[in-house]
This record gives C-alpha cells, sequence and structure tokens, in this order.
C-alpha cells in the first residue's frame, strides 16, 4: 500500500494546558518544551510516541474537535493521484511539493496527504505465557507483574470521528485519500486502513462532527492494564471502558477520557492485514460490532455526555 501510516493528528481544545498534562500522563512524551513554557512552537503543545515521532499537537479551539489528520505516503506519484482523485469529488485541494490537503465537510477535518517515512518498530519479544499442556514460564513470575517503568504508547493507531455526512465521508478517505475498508456496520459507520492496521480511520454518522476518539499501541495487554490503572491512581474520574477485547480488529482495549471531553485509547493485539486479496471485509451489527468480551460500553461511550453542548456551538464552524 502506498499509504502507509498515520503521522500526526492536531487536537483543538478549548483547555490547552490541562488536556496537555493528561497526555503527558498517558505516556506521551513532549516535544514542545515544559508544559508552562511561555511559547510552546506551533502554538501549542506536541508529543512524541516511542515509534512514530511528534504525533500529537494540542492547540486551543472554541469547542473540542479534531483539526488536522496527518497520513504519510511513499513517492510523489502517490501524492497526484490523491490530488486528482479528491478533485473529483468536487473539494478544494491543494498540493504542494511534498503534500496534499483537502477539508472533508462531514467531519470538518483538514487532511494532509504528505511524504514521510515509514515507522519502523523494534518487535517486542512477546511474553511467555503458561497455558494447559504448555509451561512457558517456570520458576519466574509473568514479566507483566514485573514492570515498573511508565507507560509509553508506541504509536498513533486511529482516530474515530463523528460526520455529519458519513456516506461523503467515506467516499472522502476511501476513494478521495485511498483508504482500504477493512468491515463496516452499514448505515453507520466504515473501518478503514491507510496501513496494515486493521484500521486507522474510523468515521461514524452523528449529528455533529467531533473527536470521538484517539487510539494509542502499547506492547501487550499488560501495558493496557498497566497504562490504565496509572492514570485512574491519580483520577478514578478518567475511566470509560475496559478492560476488554473487540470483536472488530480484535484488539484489548481500555478507554479513559481527557479534560477536553475526548476518549482516549490504550490497545494492543490488533488485526494486521497485509495482503488485500486475503482479508475479506465484512458488514456487522449489534454487539460484535463494539465488542467481543468485558463490561458493556456505557451509554457516554456511544453518546458522549457534551455532545449536546458540541452540537449548540457547530453553528461557529471550524475554528481557525
Amino acid at each position: 500500500m502506498p499509504l502507509h501510516r498515520l503521522t500526526q493528528i492536531v487536537m483543538g481544545v478549548p483547555n490547552v494546558e490541562q488536556t496537555a498534562a493528561y497526555y503527558r500522563d498517558f505516556g506521551l512524551t513532549p516535544s514542545s518544551g515544559p508544559l508552562d513554557a511561555a511559547a510552546p512552537r506551533h502554538g501549542g503543545h506536541s508529543f512524541s510516541t516511542v515509534d512514530g515521532g511528534e504525533q500529537l499537537r494540542i492547540v486551543r479551539t472554541p469547542r473540542r474537535r479534531l483539526v488536522e489528520l496527518g497520513v504519510g505516503a511513499d513517492d510523489p506519484d502517490d501524492l497526484d493521484r490523491v490530488a486528482v482523485s479528491l478533485a473529483k469529488l468536487g473539494v478544494q485541494v491543494e498540493r504542494t511539493a511534498t503534500g496534499v490537503s483537502a477539508v472533508d465537510p462531514g467531519t470538518e477535518l483538514l487532511v494532509r496527504v504528505e511524504l514521510s517515512p515509514r515507522c519502523e518498530q523494534r518487535p517486542t519479544p512477546p511474553p511467555p505465557y503458561n497455558a494447559p499442556g504448555i509451561a512457558a514460564r517456570v520458576q519466574e513470575r509473568a514479566p507483566g507483574i514485573l514492570r515498573e517503568g511508565p507507560v509509553r504508547p508506541r504509536k498513533l493507531g486511529h482516530v474515530v470521528l463523528g460526520s455529519t455526512d458519513q456516506e461523503f465521508s467515506q467516499r472522502f478517505f476511501q476513494q478521495g485519500v485511498g483508504l482500504k475498508v477493512s468491515d463496516t456496520v452499514p448505515g453507520l459507520a466504515a473501518f478503514m486502513r491507510c496501513s496494515s492496521d486493521h484500521h486507522n480511520v474510523l468515521v461514524q454518522q452523528a449529528p455533529v462532527a467531533f473527536l470521538h476518539h484517539t487510539s494509542w499501541q502499547v506492547d501487550d495487554v499488560d501495558e493496557v492494564g498497566r497504562g490504565a490503572t496509572t492514570m485512574l491512581e491519580a483520577d478514578p474520574a478518567r475511566h470509560v471502558w475496559g478492560l476488554g477485547r473487540h470483536f472488530l480488529g480484535s484488539n484489548f482495549f481500555w478507554y479513559l477520557k481527557d479534560p477536553a471531553g475526548t476518549f482516549s485509547e490504550y490497545y494492543s493485539d490488533l488485526d494486521c492485514i497485509v495482503e488485500d486479496a486475503l482479508w475479506k471485509p465484512g458488514e456487522w451489527e449489534g454487539a460484535k460490532a463494539l465488542w467481543a468480551w468485558g463490561p458493556p460500553p456505557p451509554p457516554s461511550f456511544l453518546a458522549p455526555e457534551d455532545l449536546a453542548e458540541l452540537m449548540t456551538g457547530a453553528h461557529a464552524g471550524p475554528a481557525k
């Protein structure tokens, strides 16, 4: 696939300092200097992951939203293809030597497809698991319970967006940008990928354009649990949903909520699609569209508590 990863997101929030402090606690590494710096570069706070580099920038906007999304491409020819495909959808396209950008009206999101290096990840040796008839670990405790260092997300995995025109937004990402559809929930959402991950962008029908959640890869389920436990020790009100395992994507998950109201997810063990011809997208409804096991999703996950507030402020349009 000529597209290969999410490069960076720009998250807009009214409370920049509080939200930046949350993502520092979440395990992202500040890359714009101290959080109390007088003038952080880019007008906000930037954070890096272990393998993906600088992948989150937080800036001030009147309401919480995703301002920009970066998608990595290999070659200038890929940019030409994207520019032509987006123009066919009737959206305004800006082409530079290193990128193509356009706004999806359904999500109010500026998407930048840009030339960027691929994300090279150092493999994490799988921990030894004992199972019936298999003693992979003897005379020693499980490594997961002995870890003491902070949990550090390896990369940005995916974003989930609310769109006022889900059908067009899906065409924007699929036919315009070039993402592949992995699975769908008919009439509601599409799981799309720009890499070998099961999904990097999920667009769902919503009464207002908003950012539902961001998702960050960690090494394994122990890191999912350790990361969430540390976050909740600092503030139990951060809990949203978890621990569980999704059906679509198969990943372990735990969701938390940042001070702006956006959910953030630790995940591990996501489905990997290397050969498109060997993966058959499915259509799913009901519980399987959300989770395989774990507690049921709370109502606030399905309809965020500030949704009415976001709708009330929607008339202001995208913040500049």
